[in-house]
């Protein structure tokens, strides 16, 4: 392993043992360890309530899921010797002066500096206990960093989310904390910034003189598989729209920072959601997914599956149209759309600019108004498409479209994990791509009246787009989805 020159650090991982942690999170440090990314000296520490496992049935257990690398085996035995394991028990007050005590221990015998990381991956509903043992233990400070990192979803409402963040700011300033958001962390949505701000011939048509519509769509082609108790207590809104969705909306739509630190953009960001016009429940379509059984395949319905009640009006799935009212994007609507069980598994941009004023070639061939379209594609495979007329070979003038091709697996390679970059920024104290507390505020306070109002829920077929009511939303000002 080659080295990198990052501070020696405490990772410590608060729910080691779920399955965010085993899929995710711990693959992504051993990368980054593999990778030179981090230094030899720094360690992980997996927290849990199982008083069955120790450091070593711990390292065994993380062996099982790196098998697959390709790495030599002296290294992944040097990483895995710098994974620790500590029981908080019930998580008492307690608990955790006996996790600092631990940590401090660890420091002192490996001659550490006092830089931790806190990672809270745990459900919502014990992040208040959680957020309150390491204020109250003295944990929330050192004589290092020390950060949080907070999953998604932050809050259910806006008055939800605001408590939550009286609390994290009674014991962690907003420079220590970073409100993880894994869509930020794809290669495509950062270098959306540098697409936009390095090309000219981009940011020059950037505005509502030459656009006509943006359309996100973050579609998934599974159900709510395993997590059907958690999905009906969220929902489409409070699961995709209000974080993910919102959040590449604002990357769209914010104007040029005045630099490329995380304090300029995160302003940006949210100067785009307090420019958001009232949302209409007219401009919002729910839907949930039936079933679609045919003599091949039998798919449920959401109510049919497990853990979901018979009467469930749960929403899979959302479109909006969203309108931010400033001067560069006045008058051009936003639609943002999401659902589970829809015809493939997509995240999409779609920039659809505006056709032209008139078609000269009329009467010499089959003419029709046609748009430039950018689709900047997220996943499956991330990259640009950027769609332009050419006229077809022979007499006249017929007309093709074609596409301009960018991606990043064919020139790069394989894109780097999206939490592998965000953990890294964790680390080096990046909090660029991170969720600031004013974004949380102003985006629930957006979305919090359409949680309140009652609106119908459209069924819809699985592996389809989602219900016809979608289509109408956007027909009624001349759209239709770009992705259908």
């Amino acid at each position: 392993m080659t080295e990198q020159s990052n501070s020696a650090n405490v990772f410590v991982i608060l729910g080691v043992t779920g399955d965010l942690a085993r899929r995710k999170l711990i693959p992504a440090m051993f990368h980054l360890a593999s990778r030179g990314k981090l230094t030899r000296e720094s360690i992980v520490l997996g927290v849990g309530r199982r008083s069955d496992l120790d450091d070593e049935t711990l390292r065994k257990s993380m062996a099982a899921l790196l098998s697959e690398s390709e790495l030599p085996p002296e290294d992944m035995k040097a990483w895995l010797g710098r994974v620790y394991y500590h029981c908080l028990d019930g998580g008492t007050e307690g608990d955790y002066k006996a996790l600092g005590e631990r940590i401090a221990q660890l420091e002192q015998e490996l001659n550490l500096p006092g830089n931790r990381a806190f990672y809270l991956s745990l459900p919502p509903s014990v992040f208040q206990q959680t957020l309150n043992g390491l204020g109250v233990s003295g944990l929330n400070r050192s004589r290092g960093w020390t950060r949080l990192v907070i999953e998604k979803p932050f809050g259910r409402d806006l008055a939800s989310s605001e408590k939550l963040n009286t609390l994290v700011h009674r014991y962690f300033d907003e420079s220590q904390v970073y409100r993880i958001d894994h869509y930020l962390g794809k290669e495509t949505v950062q270098n959306l910034c540098v697409f936009r701000f390095a090309n000219p011939i981009f940011e020059s048509l950037w505005n509502r003189d030459h656009v006509k519509t943006v359309q996100i769509t973050v579609a998934e082609d599974l159900g709510v598989g395993t997590r059907g108790g958690y999905y009906d207590q969220a929902g489409a809104i409070r699961d995709m729209v209000q974080n993910h969705l919102t959040q590449l909306m604002c990357l769209v739509a914010m104007e040029v920072p005045s630099d490329f630190e995380a304090e300029a953009i995160r302003m940006e960001k949210v100067k785009v959601l307090k420019s958001l016009g009232q949302l209409s429940p007219t401009n919002a379509v729910r839907g949930q997914y039936a079933s679609n059984r045919t003599q091949e395949t039998s798919i449920p319905g959401y109510r049919d599956e497990e853990e979901i009640p018979e009467d469930s009006n749960t929403e899979t799935f959302l479109a909006l149209k969203v309108l931010v009212d400033n001067w560069r994007w006045q008058g051009v609507p936003f639609y943002l759309r999401t659902g589970k069980r829809l015809a493939g598994k997509q995240t999409v941009i779609d920039v659809v600019f505006r056709e032209p004023p008139v078609c000269l070639f009329e009467g010499r061939a089959a003419c029709r108004p046609a748009s430039n379209i950018l689709r900047i594609q997220l996943q499956p495979d991330e990259g640009f498409n950027l769609s332009f007329e050419v006229k077809e070979p022979g007499e006249g003038y017929d007309l093709r479209t074609q596409t301009l091709h960018f991606g990043y697996q064919e020139v790069f390679g394989e894109p780097t994990e999206a939490y592998e970059t965000l953990l890294l920024d964790v680390i080096q104290g990046d909090q660029t791509l991170f969720v600031h507390a004013d974004e949380v505020r102003a985006s629930w306070q957006y979305y919090t009246p359409l949680l309140e109002a009652e609106c119908p829920i459209y069924p819809y077929i699985s592996g389809t787009w989602g219900p016809d009511e979608s289509d109408r939303l956007l027909e009624g000002d001349g759209n239709v989805w770009v992705l259908r």
